[in-house]
């Protein structure tokens, strides 16, 4: 029931409007035209002004035809960089760019396969539950859209995310993370001059590093430090360096624990590091949570529909645990457990990236099969 050509050709205009993130203005302007088309009520919020962007998170509404709860379909409408000024090539049934920019797969193939999804709907008069679809600014830049989206003009308690790579496949589970800083003070001095009288940032901030035990701690727990910065020339002794790193783990107490040993490390060293009477080296560590933790029953509504759905066309429906986040760790925080579905796009944020038409026909497939399922209410909540 899919009509393959009007999605690629839909994929096809989305991906050629500049959308990086921050900018996502134009883009939201056609996805507003075309949900109101389709007959959605649509909203932004006011995240835009809050991630000094240009525009807010699109919230869409479709009231439906049977009595059941909302579900919620969601895909981001930010890409990375470079995403400006894409031009498509579609050879051998497979989207890619020209090789001097990003698709933009991840995630317009998600946008492209919702209003689909939502036009067959319409057009074949089928039974559809409430519908919220929701479109999501700065999720490249560290899921801001979704952590400033205004929960007030949504229902759903439940839904599916369109944003991976696996079209057999729903991530049902992925870790917490927290982002973790520390800034280390030293003192100055010139190193070829008077270097016993400096302390040096970056050799205290080595003593702390060597006693960490970094990579993957254990099966569901990692921890990485990515960016250190700091002295001012060769000649002086450096007195401030910066430290940025994370844990992830899906476990949370194993999370604070982690979290708990970088930050003593450092603090631990800087003291058996100060001289007697002495201030320096010293530490602030900094620690804010990033995004909690997505953890869905394997027997909840939002798994069940999917394999059922995916039963119905003759596929399998795996659970999967992932190691990254998306916007389902946010919406999980918020109380609405949303499983991540892949719609085939390969290779993103790369100049190599690509997607196949035919696999994003399987997506808008299995997302029309959960919505149909939905609206007869056999999979009730």
């Amino acid at each position: 029931m899919i009509d393959e050509e009007r999605l690629g050709q839909r994929f096809s205009a989305l991906v050629q409007i500049d959308s990086e993130s921050g900018s996502e203005a134009l883009i939201a302007k056609v996805l507003e035209k075309e949900l109101i088309g389709l007959g959605a009520t649509v909203v932004f919020d006011d995240a835009g002004a809050k991630v000094n962007g240009d525009c807010g998170n699109l919230v869409a509404t479709f009231k439906g035809n049977t009595d059941v709860a909302p579900v919620m379909l969601s895909g981001h409408m930010d890409t990375v960089v470079p995403g400006k000024g894409v031009k498509v090539i579609f050879e051998d049934g497979v989207f890619r760019s020209d090789g001097s920019t990003i698709l933009g797969s991840d995630d317009k193939s998600a946008l492209a396969i919702i209003l689909e999804v939502m036009q067959i709907i319409k057009e074949n008069n089928l039974a559809c539950p409430p519908v919220e679809v929701v479109m999501t600014v700065g999720e490249e830049q560290g899921l801001l859209g979704a952590k400033n989206l205004d929960f007030s003009l949504m229902k759903s308690k439940f839904g599916y995310i369109l944003d991976a790579v696996d079209t057999e496949g729903i991530v049902n589970r992925a870790p917490a993370a927290n982002k973790i800083s520390a800034k280390i003070y030293g003192r100055a001095a010139h190193a070829g001059g008077t270097p016993e009288n400096g302390v040096s940032a970056i050799y205290a901030a080595s003593c702390a590093i060597a006693k960490l035990e970094l990579g993957r701690l254990d099966e569901e727990t990692t921890c990485n430090l990515g960016i250190i910065s700091g002295g001012a020339a060769t000649n002086i002794i450096p007195e401030y360096v910066e430290i940025h790193g994370e844990a992830r783990s899906h476990d949370p107490a194993k999370l604070d624990q982690v979290t708990h040993t970088i930050v003593s490390t450092f603090e631990n060293t800087m003291a058996e590091l100060q001289a007697e009477g002495d201030t320096v080296p010293r530490v602030e560590m900094i620690v804010k949570n990033d995004f909690p933790n997505t953890r869905i029953p394997e027997d909840h509504v939002v798994i069940r529909l999917a394999q059922k759905a995916a039963a119905n066309l003759g596929r399998d429906m795996a659970c999967k645990t992932s190691g990254g986040a998306a916007d389902a760790n946010v919406f999980f925080g918020k109380g609405i457990a949303a499983g991540v579905i892949g719609t085939g796009m390969t290779d993103v944020h790369t100049l190599k990236e690509s997607i196949a038409l035919k696999d994003m026909v399987s997506c808008a497939q299995l997302v029309l099969e959960i919505l149909q399922i939905h609206a007869t209410g056999e999979a009730a909540i």
